[in-house]
């Protein structure tokens, strides 16, 4: 048992994986390094005091010190390392917890609401109506919020399937657009969709890609206000497809937009706007397309509006 604890421990790789974090994040191989660096300053501070210490007790003890004292730092830094790492893990294992936790009893009261609100158990005055329709909306926003949340938490964990097949990101993002015009309508905002003719196929999740667009195509009708426009095109370029989504929207201050892919975050000027928003979207939209070997991009100016640049590679 002993002998197999020990195993694992020495096994950075599986350590790595139990974190989900890279390699030079990982606390087990920060602490290889850091020993490997114990070793070589050793032999250069052995080296050195040979040569102008003459008494070889002192050269000795000269190397025990700074050995010693290399230990202790790289110890703690590891450790610290290691609670860190540890502490990201139970915050992943508690998100993805609670949101399967919250998925049935939300799904019951969704199914309570559609009851009521279809009146088969009752007729249903005006008032009440207005009431259902808020609950409606509540209960898909709190849908929408524990979705994103088990997505994250799966990103995280390593445990988010994709496969690949070959589709058409045209008729994708054409989908996406009529599946959002009652929300743009509803918001007053115009969407313009042009792309190529002829355009080639990707070897991408089409759940994925679908979900990447969704997220762009909903982030640029939520943050343009009334009267504003939303223009998607997709191109060829070379050896890669570019989906460009650009609004007239509020854009984004300069000094949130290198936090503008974290988690949880939003700019300043959203929440000024009262703009709903979970501020998951951006983070799984990239990290979506960073496993696809893609590259998100944006340029944004504060009450001009925005664009993001999706490229994909077309093999």
């Amino acid at each position: 048992m002993i002998l197999k604890t020990i195993a694992d421990q020495l096994n950075i790789a599986a350590q790595c994986r139990k974190y989900n974090l890279s390699l030079w994040q990982c606390p087990q191989f920060i602490f290889l390094v850091m020993g490997l660096i114990i070793i070589f300053s050793s032999l250069f501070t052995y080296a050195i005091g040979t040569r102008y210490i003459s008494d070889p007790y002192m050269v000795a003890i000269v190397v025990l010190l700074v050995a010693s004292i290399l230990f202790v730092l790289s110890t703690i830094i590891s450790h610290s390392f290691d609670k860190l790492a540890e502490a990201s893990r139970m915050k992943t294992e508690f998100v993805n917890i609670v949101s399967h936790q919250l998925r049935s009893p939300l799904s019951n009261l969704k199914w309570v609401i559609e009851l009521l609100f279809s009146g088969r158990i009752g007729a249903v005055s005006e008032k009440q109506t207005e009431y259902f329709k808020i609950l409606k909306e509540n209960s898909s926003r709190m849908e929408e919020l524990i979705s994103d949340l088990l997505i994250v938490s799966r990103i995280e964990q390593g445990r988010f399937p994709q496969r690949k097949e070959k589709i058409f990101l045209k008729d994708i993002v054409q989908g996406v657009i009529k599946n959002s015009e009652i929300f743009a309508r509803a918001s007053n905002v115009q969407i313009e969709f042009k792309a190529e003719n002829d355009l080639p196929s990707v070897f991408n999740d089409p759940s994925q890609a679908k979900l990447i667009v969704e997220n762009l195509v909903d982030n640029a009708i939520r943050y343009t206000k009334e009267r504003g426009k939303v223009e998607v095109s997709l191109v060829k370029k070379k050896n890669h497809l570019i989906l460009s989504v650009k609004d007239s929207g509020v854009g984004i201050p300069k000094n949130d937009q290198k936090y503008i892919f974290q988690k949880f975050f939003r700019s300043a000027n959203a929440l000024k706007h009262q703009t709903e928003g979970s501020g998951l979207g951006l983070y799984i939209t990239r990290s979506i397309i960073e496993k696809f070997n893609g590259r998100i991009k944006f340029n944004s100016q504060e009450g001009v509006g925005s664009t993001f640049l999706v490229t994909l590679p077309i093999k």
